[in-house]
């Protein structure tokens, strides 16, 4: 065993220690449980995504070990009760990823990514028993939530075969939105509209583009470029309410000049 998986694995034992310690001695960690942790989970792992999307190493490490944490925490809960440990969560993971990479462990041949993908999927198909969909999670992002359904589809075969279709199908589900528009019917037009974002991000997909980290690029521009005009304002000393249409047309060309 080479010096630098010492050093790893030391660190992990140092962690599991202090777990050990903070369960025994600390009023709060004594108190929680599953799913007392579970939205605290949550928000560390979009804590996670944020430090992700601004490229900061020292954040990235330090999100991870948070996320680290509520695992080894998670899993000593569960050892309390003879329920699992750490040590069969990993073994847990180790035992999927042989199973679901039988050209690195087995004897198939792949020849490139989206044919890893493409066994990785059949194989899920075969372990699950309740559906190829039933394993995305309900309560997943919307945006997240039809990229990972599209891509099991996809997996099995179910899909597209040109990318000219698929664009095409957008400006088929927008007239579909549109003439909901004119009849006024609400209902409807939830319901193309939510069609027409499905067939956007069904696009994305396509094109190799993640919807979700393109709209949120497209979020932190936006308020970019939205402080950049009040910024503006208040340093030309002008009411915002008194801003016109004409104004506020400048001053956002001016915004889109320096945040492209």
């Amino acid at each position: 065993m080479n010096k630098k998986r010492i050093r790893e694995l030391k660190s992990i034992d140092n962690l599991l220690s202090i777990m050990d310690d903070l369960r025994e001695a600390c009023p709060w960690d004594k108190k929680q449980t599953f799913e007392s942790l579970r939205h605290l989970t949550i928000e560390e792992v979009y804590e996670l995504s944020d430090s992700l999307l601004s490229d900061n190493s020292d954040d990235i490490k330090n999100e991870l070990g948070d996320i680290l944490l509520h695992i080894v925490f998670y899993s000593k809960i569960a050892s309390e009760s003879n329920l699992f440990d750490i040590s069969d969560v990993a073994n847990s993971i180790c035992k999927k990823l042989v199973k679901r990479h039988p050209h690195v462990y087995g004897k198939i041949n792949v020849k490139s990514a989206a044919e890893v993908k493409y066994n990785w999927e059949r194989i899920k198909k075969k372990e699950k028993k309740d559906g190829i969909l039933s394993g995305v999670p309900k309560n997943l992002p919307s945006l997240i939530m039809a990229l990972r359904v599209q891509e099991k589809a996809s997996g099995i075969g179910f899909d597209w075969t040109s990318k000219v279709d698929v664009k095409n199908k957008i400006f088929e589900e927008l007239r579909e939105l549109d003439y909901e528009i004119q009849k006024k019917d609400t209902v409807k037009m939830k319901s193309e509209l939510g069609d027409l974002l499905f067939s956007i991000v069904n696009f994305s997909r396509f094109i190799g583009v993640n919807a979700d980290d393109a709209l949120q690029e497209s979020n932190l521009k936006f308020i970019k470029r939205f402080k950049f005009m009040e910024e503006s304002i208040k340093k030309n000393n002008i009411d915002i309410e008194n801003i016109n249409t004409n104004d506020w047309d400048k001053l956002w060309d001016q915004s889109k000049k320096i945040y492209k």
